[in-house]
């Protein structure tokens, strides 16, 4: 199988990326960080496993629209895509929030998704089972999220896309999902709960287990929100 994970270089791409491999997958890893991807990369190498490393910014909608035909080039399919790069952005107040930090948001969370979407649909309905599971928040799920802004408003217009999605591909074999993961020990739980002892959170190893059961082809579950 081929699997494709965005923000493959650290936390749960990283974790997710390496189990997938340890499953046999051939793992398509794209990140802005070159360098964390060949770290991932050495790892899955010593497991006796390959990968294809592209090293690409989300926020260059132009590059993320050429990701499905590379990939098509060279595998002709994809069997799992996981969505999971994300950026946190300023935890703060919406009146004091600078538009330019909103727009990136938004442009990396949400729109680089749909684009992804896009672009990567076409190589989905060439597999046999194509699964697709994107990492969003339980954020969302707060009842009062003041000062969360961007991040909020952009995982849950991924939930919303997530569900579109999934409806337009229930008469296929493809079967798209979103997953909350918790608060799981990663830089950006740190940055989010500065001074929380890591030891309360989920290891993204954890995480990566839990994702590979929604890229089963035996998982038949669409368009669900599925928290850890």
């Amino acid at each position: 199988k081929v699997a494709l994970v965005t923000g493959a270089g650290n936390g749960i791409g990283a974790a997710t990326a390496k189990a997938l491999a340890k499953k046999g997958a051939h793992v398509v890893m794209v990140d802005k960080n070159t360098p964390a991807m060949e770290e991932v990369d050495d790892d899955i190498q010593e497991m006796g496993a390959n990968a294809t490393l592209i090293p690409l910014d989300l926020s260059d909608l132009k590059a993320v629209d050429t990701l499905g035909p590379n990939v098509y080039d060279r595998f002709g399919h994809l069997d799992i895509f996981i969505g999971n790069a994300a950026i946190l952005g300023p935890v703060t107040p919406l009146p004091h929030l600078n538009a330019g930090d909103w727009d990136s948001v938004i442009q990396i969370n949400l729109t680089a998704n749909f684009r992804l979407i896009r672009t990567l649909h076409p190589l989905l309905k060439q597999a046999q089972a194509g699964r697709v599971v994107f990492v969003t928040s339980g954020v969302t799920m707060l009842e009062n999220p003041a000062y969360w802004g961007p991040y909020m408003v952009s995982k849950a217009g991924l939930e919303a896309l997530t569900r579109v999605y999934a409806g337009e591909c229930a008469n296929t074999p493809i079967r798209v999902n979103s997953f909350i993961p918790g608060i799981v020990n990663t830089n950006m739980s740190a940055q989010a709960f500065p001074g929380r002892d890591s030891e309360d959170m989920a290891t993204p190893e954890d995480v990566a287990c839990k994702i590979l059961d929604l890229c089963s082809p035996e998982y038949q579950n669409n368009g669900h929100l599925i928290a850890a």
